[in-house]
């Protein structure tokens, strides 16, 4: 058990050079390519706007509050605010599991603390998605909305999702290495828990079935989707579902530790698979 605990204290040691690797993979992602980082916001961009047209003009042009479920916010802002933090849970989550793939030469480096890598990725990842805070934010702004106190919890709700994929990651680097079709098992989770947040619409649409509500919101990524829209348009504080953020971080902390685990186990088999 000592172990386990252990991990939060190598990263802590480590945490200027987990910085260091980590603006160098965001400046080397793209580094080939003519347009450089600039790929890094224009797929996001354009799924937001792809999303807007379909959802907004196209399916239901005249019940976007349907797809709502009675907050009162414009669908494409409203929409933003739970594609945001799912863009960084998408990208962080498949860049961790690689990590280890990906930097195979490090691993293979006795003396590196390889437990550094995961979250030089989830890091790395994090720089395209505060771009993508601010954006949502600008957008907030010329709707008409003032700034409100509400909206601090935005620092709060993507430490929360930081630290949801860091526990996952853990778990996935590791085994992926030994089972490679972990990678494609994870996109289709991806793809379908997209639309079982929900995303694209508000869970309040199932009120009628109160069994499968309750099963969706035991999804912790609901609770961070959930979380960007309140500080944004519910004006509550996380501590007013007292239920949720605890469950929420209880789940984290268990996910954590069973990634540590598994982490230190497989570690020393690491450097001769790769």
């Amino acid at each position: 058990m000592k172990k386990l605990f252990s991990l939060p204290a190598e990263l802590w040691q480590s945490r200027r050079l987990i910085w260091k690797l980590a603006k160098n993979d965001f400046k080397n992602r793209y580094s080939g390519s003519y347009f450089g980082r600039i790929w890094a916001f224009t797929q996001p961009v354009v799924t937001v706007l792809l999303y807007w047209f379909v959802f907004g003009h196209i399916m239901m042009p005249d019940k976007k509050e349907l797809l709502t479920a009675g907050v009162e916010a414009p669908y494409v802002l409203w929409l933003t605010a739970g594609l945001v933090p799912w863009f960084y849970f998408n990208e962080a989550l498949n860049n961790g599991t690689t990590s280890l793939i990906e930097y195979s030469y490090l691993v293979k480096k006795v003396v590196f603390k390889i437990s550094i890598i995961p979250i030089v990725k989830l890091i790395a990842a994090l720089f395209t998605h505060l771009f993508f805070v601010c954006f949502m934010l600008v957008l907030y702004f010329i709707y008409g909305y003032k700034p409100e106190i509400y909206l601090v919890q935005l620092v709060y709700y993507t430490f929360c999702m930081f630290m949801l994929v860091l526990a996952l990651s853990y778990s996935t680097c590791a085994i992926v290495i030994f089972f490679r079709d972990l990678l494609q098992i994870i996109n289709i989770a991806l793809q379908v828990g997209m639309w079982a947040t929900p995303i694209l619409w508000n869970i309040s649409m199932l009120s009628g079935n109160p069994l499968l509500q309750k099963i969706l919101k035991c999804n912790p990524v609901f609770y961070i989707v959930n979380g960007y829209r309140e500080a944004m348009f519910g004006r509550t504080w996380f501590w007013e579902n007292m239920g949720a953020t605890v469950g929420f971080w209880v789940l984290t902390v268990a996910l954590f530790l069973l990634g540590a685990y598994i982490f230190r186990r497989l570690k020393v088999h690491f450097a001769d698979v790769l």
